[in-house]
C-alpha cells in the first residue's frame, strides 16, 4: 500500500513527484510534468512523457538543493522552492566555453547554428555562435547561473517491492507499459518476464544490465535476477482445419533455452 497523504518522506523513499520548473530570473517555465500545462506554454514534445518523475530520495534524480529538500516535504502537498545555482546546476564556468574547428561539424553531416544542442566527444554542449571555421560551443549545463524554482508535488511513496520494481522498468525502458512486464518475486529471487513488445527494442541489452544494477543498489533482499524471453512459435493447421474455421493463431511457448535468461546475483544486504 502507499503511503497516505500528509505523511513525511525519507531518504531511500522511492517517490513520484510532479514539478513545474521556472527560471527566477526571466520568469520563464522551462520544464513541466503536466501535459496540460505544457501543450498551453508551447513546451510540449511529442517524444517527452508526461507523468509523475519516479526516484530515489537522496540518490541524485533531482539537483542537489531539490534533494536535499525532499525527506522534509509531505505527501499530496504543494510545495514552492527556490534554488540557488550552487544548490542547482551550479555557476557558468567561462572556461567551458571553447571554439571548435567547423570541419568537426561538417565532417559528421551536422550544420552548426546557433542555439543547436549537439554532443561533442560524449559531452553534452550548446552551439553559441559560428564564424570563419569554428564554431564556439558551451558546455555548462543551459541552467547553469540560474536560480529555479520548483512548483513540487510528492504524489505517492512506493512501498511494495514489486511496484519498486515496476518502476525501475519504466525508468530504463520507458516506452513500455510497466504492466507488461510479469514479474515473480519469491524467496530472494527476482523473475521478469520481458513483454515482446520489447525484444527487439534498441538499447534492451543495456536496460537490462542498469535494471540490475538498480535492484542490486535499492532493493537487498533480491539476491539473484533472472530475465525471460519467450519466443511463442504458431501452431501450424491442415487444410481441412482451415476450411472448417475461421482463421486464427493459435501460440504455442516453446521451452526457454538458456541463452534466452539471464541470471545476476544480487549483492547480499549489508
Amino acid at each position: 500500500m502507499d503511503r497516505c497523504f500528509g505523511v513525511s518522506i525519507k531518504n531511500g523513499d522511492f517517490i513520484l513527484i510532479d514539478y513545474t520548473l521556472k527560471i527566477k530570473e526571466t520568469g520563464e517555465t522551462v520544464a513541466t510534468t503536466d501535459e496540460k500545462l505544457a501543450k498551453e506554454l508551447k513546451l510540449y514534445r511529442g517524444e517527452e512523457h508526461y507523468e509523475p518523475y519516479f526516484l530515489v530520495v537522496g540518490e541524485g534524480g533531482v539537483p542537489k538543493g531539490l534533494d536535499e529538500v525532499l525527506p522534509t516535504l509531505e505527501v499530496g502537498k504543494q510545495n514552492n522552492i527556490e534554488l540557488q545555482p550552487e544548490k542547482a546546476y551550479g555557476v557558468r564556468d567561462p572556461k567551458r566555453v571553447r571554439l571548435v574547428p567547423l570541419r568537426k561539424f561538417t565532417s559528421d553531416g551536422v550544420t552548426p547554428v546557433p542555439g543547436l544542442q549537439v554532443n561533442l566527444d560524449g559531452k553534452s554542449a550548446l552551439i553559441r555562435s559560428v564564424g570563419a571555421g569554428r564554431v564556439q560551443v558551451d558546455y555548462n549545463h543551459p541552467f547553469a547561473g540560474k536560480t529555479l524554482i520548483y512548483d513540487v508535488t510528492v504524489q505517492k511513496v512506493i512501498e511494495t517491492e514489486e511496484d519498486k520494481v515496476r518502476n525501475l522498468l519504466h525508468k530504463r525502458l520507458p516506452t513500455i507499459d510497466q504492466q507488461k512486464f510479469s514479474l515473480n518475486i519469491e524467496s530472494g529471487r527476482l523473475e521478469i518476464e520481458i513483454p515482446e513488445d520489447a525484444f527487439f527494442l534498441e538499447g534492451l541489452q543495456v536496460a537490462k544490465r542498469t535494471l540490475t544494477a538498480d535492484v542490486q543498489k535499492y532493493l537487498s533482499k533480491i539476491e539473484a535476477i533472472t530475465f525471460l524471453e519467450k519466443f511463442l512459435k504458431k501452431k501450424q493447421e491442415t487444410p481441412d482445419t482451415a476450411e472448417s474455421k475461421p482463421a486464427e493463431v493459435t501460440s504455442t511457448a516453446t521451452p526457454v533455452a538458456e541463452a534466452t535468461s539471464t541470471t545476476t546475483p544480487a549483492a547480499q544486504a549489508p
